[in-house]
C-alpha cells in the first residue's frame, strides 16, 4: 500500500510540476506590447551595422560565457537577410545568415542553416518575440535547445534580448544580449 501512495505522490508532484511550468512560460505575450515605446520594426533596426555584446547563463544563473557580436542586416522585398558574426571569449568563433521573411505588419518567419524548422516571429510596440528551435554544439555533439527569445527597443540606438533556453520543456539557460545600432 504504501507503494501505491508514493507512486501517486510522485505522479502528482510531477503533474503539478509541469503545469506550472507551462502557466509560468506563457504568462507574457507579445500583444502585450502593443502600445508601447519606441516601437520596434526588425527590418529597420537590423538594417546596417549592429554591434551585440552577450552573456549565456546556466539554468542556476550562473554565467558560463561571453561573447561580442558583429551583425549587419539588408532588406529587400519582404526579407531581412541578418549576417551575424560572433566572437566568443573562449576563442570561439560562429558565424549565422539568418533569413527573415515580414509575413504581415506583426507576423515574421525565419530560418538559418542550423535552426530546426521555421523560426516564428511575432513584432509589436517595442518588443520583438522569436521563437525557434537551435542546433547547439553540446559536449562533442549537436542538441535540440528551444529559444523563447525577446527582444526589447529602448531608443533609437539600444536594444536588450533576454532568451530562455529549453530542452523538453526544462529551463537550461538564459542568453543576455544588448545590442548597439550605428
Amino acid at each position: 500500500m504504501s507503494k501505491l501512495k508514493i507512486s501517486t505522490l510522485t505522479i502528482s508532484i510531477i503533474t503539478l510540476f509541469f503545469t506550472v511550468s507551462c502557466i509560468n512560460n506563457n504568462s507574457m505575450k507579445p500583444i502585450d506590447f502593443k502600445n508601447t515605446e519606441p516601437s520596434i520594426t526588425i527590418e529597420e533596426y537590423f538594417n546596417g551595422p549592429v554591434k551585440a555584446w552577450g552573456l549565456l547563463q546556466d539554468r542556476g544563473g550562473k554565467v558560463t560565457r561571453q561573447f561580442k557580436a558583429d551583425m549587419f542586416g539588408s532588406f529587400e522585398g519582404d526579407i531581412l537577410t541578418l549576417k551575424e558574426d560572433f566572437y566568443w571569449t573562449d576563442g570561439e568563433k560562429q558565424n549565422r545568415i539568418w533569413k527573415i521573411k515580414k509575413i504581415d505588419q506583426n507576423y515574421y518567419e525565419g530560418s538559418a542553416p542550423d535552426v530546426v524548422g521555421t523560426a516564428k516571429g511575432f513584432q509589436y510596440g517595442s518588443a520583438f518575440k522569436f521563437e525557434y528551435d537551435l542546433m547547439v554544439p553540446f559536449k562533442g555533439k549537436d542538441i535540440k535547445i528551444s529559444f523563447d527569445d525577446w527582444i526589447f527597443k529602448q531608443d533609437n540606438e539600444v536594444a536588450i534580448n533576454r532568451a530562455t533556453l529549453t530542452k523538453f520543456g526544462f529551463k537550461v539557460g538564459e542568453l543576455t544580449v544588448f545590442f548597439k545600432k550605428n
